[in-house]
């Protein structure tokens, strides 16, 4: 087992592990006086960590293939699905206003731990839906089979590990069937199956010769800053806030040696291509995705003009 995250003692002086435990995640800070290796500095200066380029981070964040499948923007088709059920809901004489879909910011997962000091943007959550009141035809068993069809015609596609189910009938299927014909179970599935591929290569990925020997070299680096860390996933783990991430010694050794070694260059490139060979070994899952997006996409402008 690794040893817990800690810093090292060096000049008969030690940091606590609560206080590496309060430290590790974003901003990042050399503690020690009079110690040598990266990321030492004097007793009252800090030494800020390098910082990568937001844009370069950007460029790392879209070569994964499979992630942006996944991240691909659906905002149209979502508000074509709206529009469609309003309308078939008004035909059987409700009225359906649920949330405008928005488009979330593009928050891609950063599977290496921590890259940068500043916190990730929040991501805005889509409003909840009014409650019916009740006494209202919206809060009627009639009104909920309009929209959702009945719980025994719900219908389910699995992925290798996953299932998802759907309604198999009422506005809803309607709305889903409308865009993407007989394609809309296989669009559910490919998605699974895409969720799937993502978390299986980031796994994957730790046997990769290349990735491999980026981590060896990163843990060199934290060993020269006196810093007792397996990999930058379990330093992120080490976290416990925010705060933490602005102000952690620990952190700032993470993200000094993932510049000084090019860990993150090395590791998005690697998982690419774990995740592209995992596309070539599944071509019908590639295939079914474009098609269907292009389905979906006319489809949808078919409903919403343009």
């Amino acid at each position: 087992m690794p040893e817990p995250l800690t810093k090292r003692r060096c000049g008969g002086r030690g940091v606590s592990r609560g206080l590496v435990r309060a430290l590790a995640a974003g901003m990042v800070l050399a503690v020690s006086a009079g110690c040598s290796g990266t990321g030492t500095g004097t007793a009252t200066g800090r030494t800020p960590a390098p910082v990568v380029d937001p844009a370069e981070l950007t460029a790392l964040h879209r070569l994964p293939p499979v992630t942006g499948m996944l991240f691909t923007s659906q905002l149209r088709a979502a508000r074509a699905q709206q529009k469609i059920a309003v309308a078939c809901m008004a035909e059987r004489g409700y009225r359906y206003d649920p949330a405008p879909p928005s488009e979330s910011a593009d928050e891609r997962p950063q599977p290496f731990g921590l890259e940068s000091a500043a916190p990730r943007r929040a991501t805005p959550s889509a409003p909840p839906e009014t409650p019916p009141k009740p006494g209202s035809p919206e809060s009627t068993d009639a009104y909920a089979r309009a929209l959702f069809g009945a719980e025994a015609e719900r219908v389910t596609a699995r992925g290798a590990r996953l299932s998802v189910s759907r309604p198999g009938e009422g506005c809803l299927a309607e709305a889903e069937t409308r865009l993407l014909g007989d394609g809309r179970m296989r669009w559910l599935q490919v998605r699974i199956l895409l969720f799937e591929a993502q978390e299986e290569t980031r796994r994957d990925v730790e046997k990769d010769a290349e990735f491999r020997t980026a981590t060896t070299r990163w843990r060199e680096c934290m060993d020269r800053a006196r810093v007792k860390a397996e990999d930058p996933v379990r330093v992120q783990r080490s976290l416990r806030s925010e705060a933490d991430r602005r102000s952690s010694p620990v952190a700032a050794a993470d993200l000094r040696c993932k510049a000084e070694t090019g860990y993150l260059t090395t590791a998005y490139h690697r998982l690419a291509a774990v995740q592209q060979r995992w596309l070539d070994e599944h071509p019908d899952v590639g295939r079914d995705f474009e098609k269907l997006s292009v389905r979906q996409s006319r489809a949808a402008g078919g409903v919403l003009g343009g």
